[in-house]
C-alpha cells in the first residue's frame, strides 16, 4: 500500500502541478445560480455549497491534483453542513482527486483517537487532515498511527499564514522560536513514514506569506510535505512559495481558495475557476523553471 506522501507526489507528477484548490464555499459569496433564490436555511445553504463545489471540482479536476475542504464553512450550518462537507469530499474522491480535510483537530490521547477515526477511519473520504500540535505528542500519535495503518497522512500546523500567527509561533524559547521547536517535532514524528519518493506522511502547514521562515523550516523538515496556504488572496505569490520546495521540485503543495473558486460571481464561475487554476499552475511552474527546480 502506497503511503499518503507517495500518492500525493504521484498525483502532482501526473498533473505536473503542485497546486491545490481550497473548497471554502462562503455562502455569502456563492453565485445566485447555485443559491436559486432560496431563503437561506441550513438545508438550502448546504445544498448550494454542495452544488457549487461539484461545479468547481469538475472544472479543475484535470488541472490540480488535490482539493482541501475547510470545515468551518460547513459546520456553521450544523448537521446539514457536515453532510455537505462529507458529500463534497466523496464527490472529489470520485473524480480522482486527493482530498484534505482542514479540521485542525487535537485533544487528549483518547479524544484524538476519536477525532482520527472520524476523518481517517475506514470508509472516510479523506486522504489527510490538518492537526494542531499544541497539546503535545500524545495528541498527535493517534493520527499518525491511524494514518500509517490506512495509507493516509497529516499536516501539522507549524507556521500559519494568518497575520497574527507570530504572537505565539514566533516567540523565543530556549530552543529557538516556537515554530522551529514544532518543526523539529514534526521531523521526529515523521521518521519511519517515508515512502518510495523519500517523503514522510507527517507533513507541515507552512504559510506562503512568510518565505524567509519557510526557507529555514525547509532545512529543519527536509522530508516533510509542506501544505502551503496563503497564496493569492492572502498575499502569497509564486516567488514567495519557492523556499517551500526542495531542490528536486517536490515537497510542497500550494493552496489557493478564494482566488480560484470566487474568480467570478456570475454564471460562468466554473469556467473562471478553471482559468484561475490554469494561471496558478503556469505561475508556479514558470517560477520553478526559473529557479531550475521544475521536475518535468
Amino acid at each position: 500500500m502506497d503511503n499518503f506522501a507517495d500518492r500525493l507526489i504521484d498525483a502532482i507528477e501526473a498533473k505536473q502541478n503542485p497546486s491545490m484548490v481550497g473548497l471554502d464555499p462562503d455562502y455569502s459569496k456563492l453565485p445566485e445560480l447555485v443559491k436559486q433564490n432560496a431563503v437561506e436555511s441550513p438545508e438550502a445553504a448546504s445544498q448550494a455549497m454542495l452544488d457549487f463545489n461539484k461545479v468547481i471540482i469538475d472544472s479543475v479536476k484535470g488541472i490540480v491534483p488535490a482539493v482541501k475542504l475547510q470545515s468551518a464553512f460547513y459546520e456553521v450550518y450544523g448537521a446539514a453542513g457536515i453532510k455537505s462537507f462529507f458529500e463534497s469530499a466523496e464527490y472529489a474522491k470520485s473524480r480522482g482527486l486527493i482530498v484534505v480535510a482542514d479540521v485542525k483537530r487535537n485533544d487528549t490521547w483518547n479524544s484524538s483517537r476519536a477525532y482520527s477515526r472520524a476523518y481517517l477511519g475506514k470508509g472516510k473520504p479523506f486522504d489527510a487532515i490538518t492537526v494542531n500540535p499544541y497539546l503535545g505528542s500524545d495528541g498527535i500519535k493517534p493520527f499518525i498511527e491511524d494514518g500509517n495503518a490506512s495509507g493516509r497522512g497529516i499536516f501539522v500546523l507549524v507556521k500559519t499564514s494568518n497575520p497574527s500567527s507570530g504572537e505565539i509561533q514566533d516567540m523565543q524559547t530556549g530552543s529557538g522560536r516556537v515554530y522551529a521547536v514544532v518543526a523539529r517535532l514534526v521531523d521526529a514524528w515523521g521518521k519511519g513514514t517515508e515512502g518510495r519518493h523519500g517523503y514522510q506522511s507527517v507533513g507541515a502547514v507552512v504559510g506562503a506569506t512568510y518565505p524567509k521562515d519557510a526557507k529555514m523550516l525547509r532545512k529543519l523538515m527536509p522530508k516533510a510535505l509542506f501544505l502551503v496556504p496563503g497564496y493569492g488572496a492572502q498575499g502569497g505569490n509564486a516567488a514567495g512559495v519557492m523556499p517551500c520546495f526542495n531542490r528536486d521540485g517536490f515537497g510542497a503543495v500550494v493552496v489557493s481558495a478564494r482566488g480560484i473558486i470566487f474568480a467570478s460571481a456570475g454564471d460562468d464561475f466554473g469556467h473562471a475557476a478553471k482559468q484561475a487554476a490554469l494561471k496558478m499552475k503556469s505561475d508556479l511552474t514558470g517560477m520553478m523553471r526559473d529557479r531550475n527546480i521544475c521536475p518535468w
